[in-house]
């Protein structure tokens, strides 16, 4: 249950339901955050349409978007993200087997490409602020430098919600489920719930 009260499109001006209901239902059931974020109708309006747009514009291929959130997710240990945007890699192509390996690269179903978007998501999450040149070599060999603002940007932006998500706790049950998979230690004694 989240840490504030879910609101719903009726409880929005009809141009925000609107909004709510097209990335709540959109490429994947988000509903639950889109109910939390509601609290806030600027930051709904804009990021969700934002995302729907660059949805919408294929700027970067989905597979590469998929493969930084769902690294991000796992470095951040979200399971909300990791449980919505799993589904998606799969779709994608992505084999079960290389999705657990994440946020490790090397798996024999990743390409070169998704290779560089892995690390890249990983440098963007541990250290941004030390990225050695050589990870954008990389990227350039894929990626025009637009679509690499872009994966920035998506990166860096599954990092926000990562924290949105877990800090206001909001859960589908999908996530409660993993984190019982995966216990958060207690960070006064070490333990394990």
């Amino acid at each position: 249950m989240p840490r504030v009260t879910p609101l719903s499109a009726v409880d929005l001006p009809p141009s925000l339901a609107d909004v709510f209901s097209a990335f709540a239902g959109g490429y994947s059931d988000f509903r639950d955050q889109a109910a939390v974020l509601a609290h806030v109708p600027p930051a709904l309006d804009h990021l969700y349409r934002m995302l729907m747009e660059l949805r919408a514009r294929e700027g970067v291929p989905f597979r590469y978007i998929e493969l930084a959130v769902v690294t991000v997710s796992k470095l951040n240990a979200c399971p909300y993200c990791v449980s919505h945007h799993t589904p998606l890699l799969e779709v994608e192509g992505v084999p079960a087997e290389a999705v657990a390996v994440l946020p490790e690269s090397d798996h024999p179903a990743f390409d070169a490409a998704d290779r560089a978007v892995i690390d890249y998501a990983r440098l963007v999450t541990t250290r941004a602020w030390g990225i050695r040149e050589q990870a954008f070599v990389e990227l350039r060999r894929h990626f025009t430098e637009a679509q690499i603002v872009e994966l920035t940007l998506r990166a860096a932006l599954a990092g926000f919600f990562n924290r949105f998500n877990d800090a206001l706790q909001i859960d589908d049950g999908a996530a409660e489920a993993l984190l019982h998979l995966h216990p958060e230690p207690n960070t006064a004694t070490g333990d394990t719930p």
